[in-house]
């Protein structure tokens, strides 16, 4: 059995050969890279700046609480939530149970929808509304590299909405309308037009979550993760809904599951009043991304 720290000199680089193989052996994914972030975390330093300083011992309050954080991890609690940061799209948004931790994958949602959106607003702000906000990384970033337009999001849980709010305001993105909703049931029927609507809803099948690491399921919140028997709940709900919300010629961004492809062709055809027009792949080469568009 390895010896954990004691209160004798721990230095940085002795702390991080240690638990980096204390977290091997325990099947922790990515074991220095993790232990790295949590000292950083305790420290309030970046992670260079942890090899700059090897030799730095900890003191005695700062070892106490990167054990506490090392038992979390070994727990498996995400690092996300241990921390209360996760970087996306460049920025480092605060996360905390209740919201759903924001994936790379997400990235290329933004991308994709930036896009679409003029970077002034010379013929007029364009309006985006983002279904399902989470802890906003997807609606605040977009904001932030397209300010002049206007942007509106939703989500079904308040502790969500209070993790976006907090994100909109630390990244100075105020023209963000927040409001809680079960998809779109609190816009009147046709009171408002949307050029775009982007969204990650759940899209795992329900028995397959049991299945996920620990990290997700036991974790993360199930209602940003069950999508029903076969995963599609809540796209099919998406598309069914969407077209009365959008103007003609607009958009709805999906990002959707690694397999799903062929279901989202399915129900989107079932659409008179929307069309696929492509799929974005993923870092893995899977069809993430669905992009379908308003054609009348």
């Amino acid at each position: 059995m390895q010896k954990s720290p004691t209160d004798s000199t721990w230095t940085i680089l002795k702390i991080i050969q240690w638990a980096t193989a204390y977290f091997k052996s325990n099947h922790i994914d990515s074991p220095r890279l993790t232990i790295e972030i949590l000292l950083s975390h305790v420290l309030g330093v970046e992670r260079i700046d942890l090899y700059l300083s090897f030799d730095k011992p900890l003191n005695a309050e700062e070892l106490a609480l990167i054990k506490t954080l090392i038992k979390r991890r070994l727990n498996r609690e995400p690092v996300a939530y241990i921390t209360g940061k996760k970087e996306f799209f460049g920025l480092e948004f605060d996360i905390a149970p209740g919201a759903l931790i924001p994936r790379p994958e997400t990235e290329f949602l933004v991308e994709e929808a930036l896009k679409f959106i003029p970077e002034s607003a010379f013929a007029g702000p364009m309006r985006i509304l983002d279904i399902g906000t989470g802890s906003g990384a997807i609606i605040v970033s977009i904001a932030k590299h397209r300010p002049y337009h206007v942007f509106f999001a939703s989500d079904i849980s308040q502790k969500a909405l209070t993790i976006a709010c907090g994100n909109a305001k630390k990244f100075f993105t105020t023209k963000i309308h927040f409001f809680a909703a079960d998809w779109l049931s609190p816009i009147t029927l046709n009171s408002a037009t949307f050029d775009i609507i982007v969204s990650n809803p759940p899209y795992i099948p329900a028995d397959e979550i049991a299945h996920l690491a620990p990290e997700i399921n036991e974790y993360e919140p199930a209602q940003a993760l069950d999508g029903g028997s076969d995963g599609m709940n809540a796209i099919r709900t998406l598309l069914g809904s969407v077209p009365a919300y959008l103007k003609s010629g607009g958009r709805l961004l999906l990002e959707i599951g690694h397999d799903q492809k062929d279901q989202v062709c399915k129900e989107t055809g079932r659409c008179p009043s929307l069309i696929l027009e492509k799929f974005i792949r993923d870092y893995g080469g899977h069809d993430r991304v669905a992009v379908i568009q308003k054609v009348k």
